[in-house]
């Protein structure tokens, strides 16, 4: 039986080494839960649209039976998928509960990923309520359930985000930007990927833990690297820059 405590190590291309906290069954219920009430609230709403239908065109019960299994299973399906597309891995019940679906190299869940793991879905609720899927869990140290084990996925828990007021609360001593350069207060991240998002906010969530040796190590990893590929000019502190990237990437994403 997997530890509420678990922890899942994961080592990026960057030799740099990142754990997650694994999610245990009860927290993951509570958000089927959340997930499940949802759900039902637009089977309803379909229900209701298809007997209005009915009402309207002379539509045989066979037909209106079958459009509403095919639409059914579409939302259900189509929901998973969707939210953990566009929210990186959380449905809404998992952001409500503070859970995130990864890959298991720890990168962002991808399109094909999520298709597996709700397709299989179905077969984890089996015979009812996730039966099957909560022994699979109860069973795999990682309380992953046949869909996560097919899609190569997890469940993890989610850490305290990053924000631009905690980044100026954190920061040592401020960088001396370069006053000929107006826009030298976030520096241009236009080649910076998700997943290296995903890898500096993961660092700046847990430097508080790191022995300060692997802290400094960890931060001047990071910033020589994106420095180097951004192109970005030199004046900060490996972990202010670190820091200022973040910001300028939560920034760009928030002016859209």
């Amino acid at each position: 039986m997997p530890n509420a405590h678990d922890r899942y190590l994961v080592e990026t291309p960057e030799n740099i080494e990142l754990a997650y906290d694994v999610a245990g069954i009860g927290s993951r219920f509570l958000a089927a839960i959340v997930d499940s009430a949802l759900i039902g609230v637009a089977q309803v709403i379909l229900l209701f649209a298809l007997g209005l239908a009915s009402e309207l065109v002379a539509f045989a019960e066979s037909v209106l039976l079958a459009l509403g299994v095919v639409l059914g299973f579409a939302i259900v399906w189509g929901y998973y998928i969707a939210f953990e597309l566009v929210w990186n891995g959380q449905s809404p019940g998992k952001r409500l509960i503070g859970l995130r679906v990864v890959s298991e190299g720890g990168r962002p869940i991808t399109v094909l990923g999520s298709a597996i793991r709700n397709v299989i879905r179905l077969i984890d609720f089996l015979p009812a309520l996730y039966g099957i899927g909560v022994v699979t869990m109860f069973i795999d140290r990682r309380a992953r359930r046949l869909g996560d084990l097919a899609s190569g996925t997890l469940v993890v828990r989610e850490r305290a985000d990053v924000t631009l007021e905690t980044l100026v609360r954190e920061a040592a001593t401020p960088p001396v930007p370069d006053p000929d350069d107006e826009a030298a207060g976030l520096p241009d991240i236009s080649g910076l990927t998700a997943y290296d998002y995903a890898l500096l906010r993961e660092f700046l969530d847990r430097r508080s833990d790191l022995a300060p040796p692997v802290r400094r190590r960890l931060a001047t990893r990071l910033a020589e690297g994106l420095s180097a590929r951004l192109g970005l000019p030199p004046g900060f502190a490996a972990e202010q820059l670190v820091e200022r990237i973040v910001a300028a990437y939560r920034q760009q994403r928030h002016d859209r």
